[in-house]
């Protein structure tokens, strides 16, 4: 099975519309189940596979997921370029609810999760190299074929990663702002690092879902709206990745 794009799509986005030809495929790992199965199509003359990270169910929550199988996996069927799909809050001024964006930088202020292929008895320790931790070229790709498809999506950013599941108090924003982030996610590390060690081009689609604490107008966070802003959002995803297969 050749693979040419995978996708990993985070809260909101469990199923991708368009795949033709559909077979779900269970993918053994040395690293142990996926979240779900892979979802494997045709979207026009490109193979696809998709994978729901939290579970087609939405039952996994972000400190729980196997990044490592799930990376694994999609780099075992063949992928080489991954984009995964993440929802965000919005800190920077530009990046409020329903917007997406494409960060180019990272912090992780994750802990407790297993962030490394080298962490296992006998494996090669590898220093890679992450200063740069999203492809360029698939970046670029990404922001032409946003300008093709007509969806509009803010380049660059500093996505910041926290360890969920909770949302993050008013002083952890502020201290992430201090830092410089202008996204706060909770998928978005070590997915990032374990697509590099495997030497797959890897970039993220940040939806934002809510404006971070502290950052907007409301006195608290809604979930219905949240829910909302992602259903929007979401809905641009599969026009702009269609623009990037047609190229």
């Amino acid at each position: 099975m050749s693979i040419d794009l995978a996708l990993i799509g985070g809260t909101g986005l469990y199923r991708f519309p368009g795949l033709s030809g559909v077979e779900r495929r269970a993918v053994d790992t040395p690293y142990g189940f996926t979240s779900d199965s892979l979802v494997v199509g045709s979207l026009g003359d490109c193979r696809v596979a998709f994978l729901a990270r939290h579970g087609e169910s939405h039952t996994i929550p972000p400190h729980r997921v196997n990044y490592r199988a799930n990376l694994w996996a999609l780099h075992h069927v063949g992928a080489r370029r991954v984009i995964g799909i993440n929802a965000v809050g919005g800190i920077r001024a530009d990046m409020g609810p329903r917007v997406l964006a494409l960060p180019d930088q990272i912090i992780d202020y994750t802990h407790e999760r297993l962030t490394s292929y080298c962490d296992v008895a006998g494996a090669e320790v590898r220093h890679i190299d992450f200063s740069e931790p999203y492809t360029a070229k698939l970046r670029r790709d990404l922001l032409l074929a946003a300008q093709r498809a007509g969806v509009p999506l803010v380049d660059g950013g500093c996505y910041g990663a926290t360890q969920g599941p909770r949302l993050e108090t008013r002083a952890e924003i502020a201290r992430m702002r201090r830092d410089g982030c202008d996204l706060v996610g909770m998928t978005g590390m070590p997915e990032a690092a374990l697509a590099r060690e495997l030497e797959l081009e890897y970039a993220c689609i940040a939806l934002v879902a809510n404006w971070a604490a502290g950052c907007g107008d409301e006195a608290e966070i809604s979930l219905p709206e949240i829910f909302a802003n992602l259903e929007f959002a979401t809905a641009r995803v599969p026009p702009l990745i269609t623009a990037l297969i047609e190229a």
